[in-house]
């Protein structure tokens, strides 16, 4: 092939097998069709045999196993890091400024991934991810990161690339995050949610346990210590901080995970104090973060505004599904952010002005809400016209545009993949159940 028909764009004709290898270091050896086929041939395998170890599903094996395979892709094996997508700048509205640089792994969505991969089977991934967490754990001086680089980096300074126009002129073009510097308190419980999972999971076949012992001790001390105070939230708001229902939900969470953790390692001196904070978190969320007028959890403290983020609630086990709370904030959100099918993640002006697509992920939640308050034929129907507007390859986004249905922002998108999974699973175990009752009667 030739190579400057290739960089000058033109339009190249086979007329027979050929290869084209990209690489980021020199070949010794000759580089031969039969060397490239017998590559591409070990890479098949390679995937097919990971393929193949995913956990079986009654529903929707397809749509299960390609976003695996897109969540196991954007999984860096020698350190275990997960990237929330694998682009930069790609915009969650064209024309518009909000294009984010996600080529990072975030604690909070790399926890999410990691969890729902270890509930596939694939339990390699986990231990490599706790790995990673286990080597980035700051000193005491320092603080625990949001995201770091693929390679364990720390500064992630966002910079913006002016000679460049951006996809369809959407500017700016960014690299680096300016997040990383960003106080979000929801990562803690996220993180300490996935190290719960994996010593319930893996109790007998888990290193390190001495080391996430003393993670979770640490944890509880710093939610001790803040869990009162403001942050940016899993939106990552860059205006003032404020008291997100989700950031504090996910104290909670950080607080009953440890607590499971503390009486599997049968460590009951800690039990009770640890219980009596969890308490007084719960009841700080109810009193607060509850709007009578509204009758549903709302994104802030004393604010008025709904967000999908709340709905994870019942996810975590703050709250029971059929509880008349969670049923109505359910309610709200469909009337309140609920546009043809897809959800926004709230529709209060931010940092940039008013949303105007849908947040997959959120959408994704819905459907889950929906189906755990008993509304299944609706959530699946929601669900399988979502599906519909993947690409061909069955990848998704991180955006939505509500009227056209184009996929925007950077993609493929971790978060709406791992959301897709956990809808898809929830679906099957109904799937089962029904099987096994039918089968008995």
């Amino acid at each position: 092939i030739d190579l400057d028909a290739i960089l000058s764009q033109k339009t190249v004709t086979l007329k027979s097998n050929s290869f084209l290898l990209l690489s980021y270091h020199e070949k010794l050896a000759e580089q031969t069709l039969d060397r490239s086929y017998l590559k591409f041939q070990r890479t098949k395998t390679y995937w097919m045999n990971w393929s193949e170890r995913t956990t079986t599903y009654p529903l929707y094996q397809k749509e299960i196993v390609r976003s695996a395979l897109t969540l196991k892709a954007l999984t860096f094996e020698r350190t275990g890091a997960v990237l929330a997508a694998a682009t930069t700048s790609l915009p969650e509205t064209i024309g518009e400024v909000r294009n984010w640089d996600y080529r990072f792994c975030w604690i909070r969505d790399a926890s999410m991934v990691i969890k729902v991969v270890s509930e596939l089977g694939h339990k390699n991934s986990a231990k490599r991810f706790l790995q990673f967490i286990i080597d980035l754990m700051p000193d005491k001086d320092e603080k625990l990161q949001i995201m770091y680089g693929i390679n364990k980096e720390k500064n992630l300074t966002e910079i913006t690339l002016d000679h460049l126009d951006g996809y369809k002129g959407s500017k700016p073009v960014r690299i680096g995050n300016a997040a990383y510097m960003q106080k979000q308190n929801d990562i803690y419980g996220i993180l300490m949610d996935v190290i719960y999972e994996q010593i319930r999971s893996f109790s007998n076949d888990i290193e390190n346990v001495e080391e996430l012992w003393s993670i979770t001790k640490g944890i509880v001390w710093i939610v001790g210590n803040h869990w009162q105070e403001p942050d940016k939230g899993i939106w990552e708001f860059r205006g003032e901080d404020r008291h997100f229902t989700f950031s504090k939900v996910l104290f909670w969470v950080a607080l009953d995970s440890a607590i499971k953790v503390a009486k599997m390692f049968g460590k009951t001196h800690k039990i009770e104090k640890w219980t009596a904070l969890e308490q007084q978190i719960k009841e700080d969320i109810h009193k607060n973060a509850w709007n009578n007028d509204i009758n549903a959890f709302v994104q802030s403290y004393g604010s008025r505004h709904l967000d999908a983020s709340v709905l994870l609630m019942e996810s975590y086990g703050f709250i029971h599904a059929r509880d008349p709370k969670y049923v109505s904030t359910v309610r709200a959100i469909e009337e309140g952010l609920n546009n043809d099918g897809l959800l926004y993640r709230y529709k209060n002006e931010d940092d940039f002005g008013l949303p105007s697509s849908s947040f997959t992920i959120c959408t994704f939640w819905f459907i889950n809400s929906l189906f755990k308050i008993g509304e299944e034929e609706k959530a699946l129907e929601y669900f399988e016209r979502l599906l519909g507007y993947s690409n061909h390859l069955g990848l998704f986004s991180e955006d939505i545009d509500f009227k056209t249905k184009r996929l925007l922002g950077n993609m493929p998108q971790a978060y709406s993949h791992l959301a897709l999974i956990e809808c898809a699973i929830n679906f099957s175990r109904k799937e089962s159940e029904e099987r096994i009752l039918e089968s008995i009667s």
